[in-house]
């Protein structure tokens, strides 16, 4: 949970921000058992997402807007770029939605359509990376609710951010190199989530998945992310 002391501190508009993490705020909460058959899939195999990513790497996004590329660079924050690396060869973006879309501030995805694969994920934090490049415009950061509590939500800067969001310790782990502008267009019709506005809750979309992700019918979808091979 946001702390109110934390809420306080930050402004308005990074006050969702974070991945919120009451899973128990519904009665049908998903189980955790490892012989459910409903937590058999490759993203329940979490001895598979332990590698270290290059120094660099690049990734493609194909979305229901277009495609777009980032390039992340381990020496800006080791541990947000392992995650990162793990989560698109293991397909864990591949048909998640862009959940928070703020005109003109950021474009938030990573909530996955099953329930079961967030409960099991929700309990992955990572501790948090320094600090050492700005939130400007394009750049890549981990959505977190208080320190240390990355997790797969993922934020695209759509302006320069550094003023409000780098004194409150989101680690910019890599660029969008190409395709700017499908992130620019993706639908933010929707504004913030409760209640602030009558977006996506993102408690209930982790607790729910696409149960109730699908009462959002604009919102823009990743359809594949990719790995580029290296020097292509």
């Amino acid at each position: 949970m946001i702390s109110s002391t934390l809420l306080a501190s930050l402004p308005r508009s990074l006050c969702s921000l974070g991945l919120v993490l009451a899973l128990g705020c519904c009665d049908n909460a998903p189980p955790e058992a490892t012989g459910d058959p409903r937590t058999q899939g490759p993203l329940f195999q979490l001895q598979n997402f332990r590698q270290t990513a290059p120094d660099s790497f690049r990734a493609s996004f194909e979305t229901s807007q277009g495609d777009f590329v980032v390039a992340i660079h381990r020496e800006w924050a080791p541990l947000a770029a392992d995650r990162f690396f793990n989560l698109v060869v293991n397909g864990w973006y591949d048909g998640v939605r862009f959940h928070r879309v703020l005109d003109g501030f950021t474009a938030g995805f990573g909530i996955h359509d099953d329930p079961y694969v967030n409960l099991v994920w929700r309990k992955r934090a990572l501790t948090d990376d320094p600090v050492l490049q700005r939130n400007s415009r394009g750049r890549l950061a981990f959505a977190k609710s208080t320190p240390n509590s990355r997790t797969v939500q993922v934020f695209v800067n759509l302006k320069d951010n550094s003023t409000s969001l780098d004194d409150n310790g989101f680690t910019p782990f890599g660029e969008v190199i190409e395709g700017m502008e499908v992130l620019d267009a993706l639908y933010s019709g929707y504004g913030d989530g409760p209640p602030r506005g009558d977006g996506v809750y993102q408690a209930m979309a982790i607790a729910k998945g696409a149960e109730y992700l699908d009462e959002f019918t604009n919102l823009d979808r990743i359809n594949r992310a990719t790995l580029l091979p290296e020097g292509s």
